[in-house]
Order: structure tokens, then C-alpha cells, then sequence
């Protein structure tokens, strides 16, 4: 596991997450600068957002004795700057703590507590990234009140800031009553089991959130179920993520759970199923569903321990289903046999697959060279990634060939080919279905479509 980003020089110290969530309930101890100056309190509060918001958030960090973090005053300054070109419709703030094109101060809870009083009267905003801080569950409480108060934002991110269980019940609770949310992202915070009861009890209730992502929260077996029972009745939710729950045992109940689901459920349009241990007769159980399934358009079941067995059945419910369009299966090993497979069913039957990724899955030339001859007959067949298997000259010509001729795209693809002494190699290209998923690029767009491919063949609501 990673090791946590060090704190800010000067910053204060929020405790454990236990008591970081506990803290609002006790008052937290700037609460006290608040009670001593109602009456200017009361002032910074009415100001306008007209008078900038860069401006307002220095008065108002002045006011309550709170450190100016300079990362937000910068980014602050940028959305100025935009609602003066009259941009200001449907922006969206983005205070990722891991931004490599500026200097960046991670936003802390007492941070996240000033900007929520600002953002709560800001009706241009409504998407809100804060991914990569250290906002903890202090933090997780006040992006409860923002989503109390702020009744236009639909898109908030919140992954990767050491949020906890309560600080999880806080969120899943707020959004009982919300109905304006629609994508919340909670990715790599450790919310475990219990957390994630909490949301899988909010999803009978809540009716907006089209997406909600979970992936690397520590899930365990029951909240999987859970979900799995509670969206064979949700009928909002478009994409979840359950990537890699904390599951023990053999048996594979994940994929049974889920595979009921499917065969009930016909709004869920992308399912993230990555690190849950799915062998072949799990993949069994979820090919078994897409047979009844006519909504589901994105599969990941990447890293997992798919063999070119399992490849028989996706094969085969291939040959009936129109509804897929991508399929990540990298990661796995299908070997030569399971790409047959798949080439096989691409070339004579299937229609509506656009992208498969088989990325790290021990093939080898006889495979891949049979996966590039689909191309060619399967004209809907547009994107495939293949970087990580066993490249001989025949794979290297055969890419080649499909770029040069154009039925290829270079976009589309995670390789590119280039000459030496007369002979064709494969260098890799920073494409893929999700390669921009848990970071940022050094330049350029982070959410470029070459990157992100699956999220753009199969867009579901609101788009970061």
C-alpha cells in the first residue's frame, strides 16, 4: 500500500478517522471563533459570490482564524476568472489533490469546512472533485452539509481521502433525502463492511444517483450481496463499481449474488466486478445472466483468474447478446485458446462489441494475429488493447497493417508500431479503457478519450 501524502507545514493535527468523526458532534474546536463574532460571521456569510470567490474564501479563512490554503486559492482564482468570460455554466471545481501541473497543498477537513461554506450559494458549480486530500471523516462531514445545501451539484468526488466507516454512514445517510446527486465517487476510501451496508440500505431509498463507485473501499461478502439484492429493485442506478471487496472462501458467491441480479435487473448499464477472485465457473454465472440481461453495455472483470475455459461461455453468450459494446478482460489468462474463442464468435456472429481489452492475458502471436483478422470482417469491432502478451513479427505486422490501413485507429489501441533494420515492433501508448481512472497525466487533458475509452463508447449520466 501506498504511504500517505505527508500533512501541510502548520497544519492542524484531525486525529484518528474515529475521532475525526466524532468531532462535529462534540463542536469542533474552530467553532468557538464562530460564536465569538456572530455579527461578522453573519456579514462574510451574505456576501455575494459576485465579489469573486477567491476574495471571499481569504475574508472568510481571516474571519474564522483558519490557514489560507494556497492550492484552493489558486483554483478559485481560475473559476474567476471564467465566470468573467461569462463561462460559468456547469463548471466544475476541480481541488484534486493529485494534480502534477501545479503546486499542490493537500485540502484538509478544516479546509473542505471553509470551502463548503462557500460553495453552498454557488449555483454555477455543479461538480465538485476534492479526489486525493486528506479530508477524512471531519471532511466527510461537511461534504454532508454541502449536499444539504447545495442543491445543484450532481457530480462529487470524493476517492481517496481516508474516509472511514462513519464518515461513510454520514454520506450514505445524507443521501436519503438528496435528489439532486447524481455520480458519487468514494473509490479507496476504507468505508469496509459496515460503510458499505449503509449504502446498499441508502440505494432502497434513494432514487438519482445513477453512479456510485466503491471500488477499493474494503468491501466485505455481505455488503456485496447486499448490493447485488438491492439493485434487482433500484431502477436508477446506470453504473456501480464493487472492485476488489475483501472476500474469503472459494466458492465464488460474489459472482451468484451478481449473476441473480442480472438476470432481474434491466437498467444497469456498466458493471466494474475487478479483483473478486472470479474463476471460470464464476464467469459461468454471469454469462448465464447476460443471456436474460438486455441493458448491461460495459463488463470489467479484469484481474481476476478467468482461463481460456471461461472464454467458452462469453464466447457463446456472445453469438446471442447485442447489448454489449465493452468487455475489459485484461489481466486474466485466456492464453491462445481463449482469444480463438472470442475471434472466433467476433468474426462470424457478433455485431455489437466495440472494445475488448485482453491486456496481460498470456497470448501469444497465433491469438493475437486471429483477434486483428476479426477486425477486419467486424466493422463494429473498433477498439482492442493488447499491450502485456507475447508480441512475435506477425503480431507487430498484423497491427501495423490494421493502423496503416486505417481500419485501426491510433486512438484506439494501446500500441503503436514502428521499424528497425527492416522489422516491425510494438512500442505501448497511454490508451486504454480506464488508464486515467486512479490518476491525472502530466499534460493534456486528464480525461481524454483516448484514455478513457470505455467511459466514452458507453457514457452513463454525468461525466467528470
Amino acid at each position: 500500500m501506498a504511504a500517505q501524502p505527508p500533512r501541510p507545514v502548520g497544519e492542524r493535527s484531525m486525529g484518528s478517522p474515529r475521532e475525526a468523526a466524532r468531532a462535529p458532534a462534540r463542536s469542533p474546536a474552530w467553532a468557538s471563533t464562530q460564536a465569538r463574532t456572530p455579527g461578522a460571521a453573519l456579514a462574510v456569510q451574505r456576501e455575494s459570490p459576485e465579489s469573486g470567490l477567491q476574495e471571499h474564501y481569504s475574508n472568510l479563512c481571516m474571519e474564522k482564524s483558519q490557514k489560507i490554503n494556497p492550492f484552493i486559492l489558486h483554483i478559485l482564482q481560475k473559476v474567476d476568472e471564467e465566470i468573467k468570460k461569462g463561462l460559468a455554466a456547469g463548471i466544475t471545481l476541480n481541488i484534486a489533490g493529485n494534480n502534477r501541473l501545479v503546486p499542490v497543498e493537500r485540502v484538509t477537513g478544516e479546509d473542505f469546512w471553509i470551502l463548503s461554506k462557500i460553495l453552498k450559494n454557488c449555483l454555477y458549480i455543479n461538480g465538485l472533485d476534492v479526489g486525493y486530500n486528506l479530508l477524512c471523516d471531519v471532511g466527510a462531514y461537511y461534504a454532508t452539509k454541502l449536499l444539504q445545501k447545495q442543491l445543484n451539484l450532481i457530480y462529487l468526488n470524493l476517492m481517496f481521502n481516508d474516509i472511514g466507516p462513519e464518515g461513510g454512514e454520514l454520506i450514505a445517510k445524507v443521501l436519503h433525502k438528496n435528489r439532486t446527486l447524481k455520480y458519487l465517487r468514494m473509490t479507496g476510501n476504507k468505508i469496509e463492511n459496515k460503510g458499505g451496508m449503509f449504502f446498499a440500505a441508502m440505494l432502497q431509498i434513494n432514487s438519482s444517483l445513477e453512479k456510485l463507485d466503491l471500488g477499493d473501499c474494503d468491501l466485505g461478502m455481505q455488503s456485496v450481496i447486499a448490493f447485488a439484492t438491492v439493485l434487482t429493485r433500484n431502477q436508477a442506478i446506470k453504473a456501480i463499481n464493487l472492485n476488489r471487496p475483501i472476500l474469503y472462501g472459494e466458492q465464488e458467491e460474489s459472482t451468484v449474488h451478481v449473476g441473480r441480479m442480472l438476470k432481474e435487473n434491466h437498467c444497469l448499464v456498466a458493471l466494474h466486478m475487478c479483483k473478486h477472485d472470479i474463476k471460470n465457473s464464476g464467469i459461468q454465472q454471469l454469462c448465464d445472466a447476460l443471456y436474460l440481461n438486455s441493458s448491461l453495455r460495459y463488463l470489467d472483470v479484469s484481474c481476476n483468474k478467468i482461463t481460456h475455459d471461461g472464454m467458452v461461455y462469453l464466447a457463446d453468450v456472445l453469438k446471442s447478446n447485442t447489448t454489449l459494446e465493452v468487455i475489459d478482460l485484461s489481466f486474466n489468462r485466456i492464453e491462445n485458446a481463449g482469444a480463438n474463442y472470442l475471434s472466433e464468435t467476433l468474426t462470424s456472429h457478433n455485431r455489437s462489441l466495440k472494445a475488448l481489452s485482453v491486456v496481460s492475458n498470456n497470448i501469444e502471436g497465433e491469438g493475437l494475429v486471429a483477434l486483428s483478422q476479426s477486425m477486419k470482417t467486424n466493422l463494429a469491432f473498433s477498439h482492442i488493447y493488447i499491450w502485456g502478451n507475447k508480441f512475435d513479427e506477425a503480431t507487430c505486422v498484423a497491427y501495423s497493417h490494421l493502423i496503416q490501413m486505417g481500419r485501426l485507429k491510433p486512438d484506439n489501441t494501446d500500441v503503436e508500431p514502428f521499424v528497425v533494420d527492416g522489422r516491425v515492433y510494438l512500442a505501448e501508448v497511454s490508451n486504454g479503457l480506464k488508464k486515467h481512472y486512479y490518476w491525472t497525466s502530466t499534460y493534456g487533458e486528464s480525461y481524454d478519450h483516448s484514455s478513457n475509452a470505455g467511459f466514452a463508447l458507453v457514457p452513463v449520466g454525468q461525466q467528470p
